[in-house]
């Protein structure tokens, strides 16, 4: 998802502004930075691009995560309901405060099985969080009336998948809350930051003040601000907003370009009969950043991994051995390995996941090779790459 292979002459631009300015703080100093507000711009760009009453950025993917759910007032004790392939910023901004990362099984969208979700849900629930993955997305439709029969609230990670889109509207928009990653392998990228985006006011309040130290921002004397309640320091720099404001304006012909790659190699090995793709969701458009199928076995996707990867395909992940984004490699979660102690209703709470059976999951992901889309190849790389994952993957029938 490397929106870094493209840089060039309009992010040089937008952060020689800022060193220009001389002013690399997002807040205050209103006399001397002649009016360049870099992060209030990247905001108000995503809010319109993702069709939305408001944005607000903050340092990273995680720190989106976290704000947003805080700023919904989710807290100690409270459920919120993960799938078990993500990657492990959704359980630790769970766990940052207070609340109970429930991990549910996934289907063949690589996403939130809505019935698992169904089952999850308890008296503590108050979240669902579907993860985007590779770039795709859940039963968003599903998921959102499971939320409503049983008042939740639904927050899309859309972290690996901004530029895609459901019913019409970007992912992202389509929950309560939105979140995405602008880290240096997004599609598009600030080097680090994030973003929350919402239609709720009061959860934009909320997100704005807690990101920066619970600072209320009324007035032009950041010294006289006040503070209606705790927060901490989520804030983005000027200088990361900056590179975004530039690569924003990019996002869809980014997306073009994955588009046109992840067709062709997707026609090059649609007629192999050992493989199938991942299901996307009726009125759902992915974003195309990852190509993602599955072989017929667990044994055979291992092997096919391997050989692609000795053939010189590279970029090309097995996700279900994979410490970061599959949870059976989570033992610091599943063994609650913390620095300091944890709060005691995630002791009490967070399930026994050494004895959890997620054999949904193992069967989808198990079965699954995901490959990145890369915007800097050639046409002609992308026909040669395209002819050896065919020539390899027929091999695995």
């Amino acid at each position: 998802m490397p929106g870094f292979e493209l840089f060039g002459e309009s992010e040089k631009s937008q952060v020689q502004d800022v060193l220009d300015s001389g002013v690399l703080m997002r807040y205050g100093f209103d006399g001397i930075r002649n009016n360049h507000w870099k992060a209030l711009e990247l905001e108000n760009a995503l809010a319109k691009r993702m069709e939305v009453e408001h944005a607000q950025v903050v340092s990273s993917g995680t720190a989106a995560l976290t704000v947003a759910l805080v700023s919904a007032g989710v807290g100690a004790g409270d459920e919120v309901i993960m799938p078990t392939f993500t990657f492990v910023a959704s359980f630790e901004s769970i766990l940052a405060i207070g609340a109970v990362p429930i991990l549910v099984d996934v289907d063949e969208t690589l996403t939130l099985d809505p019935s698992a979700v169904e089952h999850a849900i308890t008296n503590k629930t108050k979240v669902v969080m579907p993860v985007h993955m590779c770039g795709s997305m859940a039963d968003l439709r599903a998921l959102k009336s499971i939320c409503y029969k049983h008042n939740l609230l639904l927050l899309e990670d859309a972290c690996q998948a901004i530029g895609g889109s459901f019913d019409g509207k970007p992912l992202g928009s389509y929950g309560d809350l939105g979140c995405f990653s602008f880290d240096y392998v997004k599609t598009i990228t600030c080097g680090e930051g994030g973003a929350i985006i919402t239609n709720n006011e009061k959860f934009k309040i909320n997100a704005d003040h807690y990101s920066d130290h619970g600072h209320d921002h009324i007035g032009n004397n950041r010294g006289t601000e006040t503070h209606p309640f705790l927060g901490y320091n989520f804030r983005i720099s000027e200088l990361n907003a900056a590179v975004g404001c530039a690569q924003i304006k990019r996002l869809d012909d980014f997306v073009t370009i994955q588009k046109n790659h992840y067709s062709k190699l997707r026609n090059s090995i649609d007629s192999l009969s050992n493989i199938t793709f991942r299901r996307v969701p009726d009125g759902g458009i992915e974003n195309y950043s990852f190509l993602s199928f599955f072989l017929p076995t667990e044994d055979l996707a291992k092997k096919a991994h391997t050989a692609l990867s000795e053939d010189g395909v590279d970029a090309c992940f097995y996700w279900y051995d994979n410490n970061w984004h599959y949870y059976k490699k989570w033992e610091h979660l599943t063994n609650m390995k913390s620095l300091g102690k944890l709060p005691q209703e995630v002791v009490n709470q967070l399930p026994d996941y050494s004895k959890s059976d997620f054999s949904k999951s193992d069967a989808w992901v198990g079965r699954t090779i995901s490959c990145l889309i890369k915007l800097s190849w050639t046409d002609e790389q992308v026909a040669e790459r395209g002819i050896k994952m065919k020539e390899v993957l027929s091999k695995f029938a």
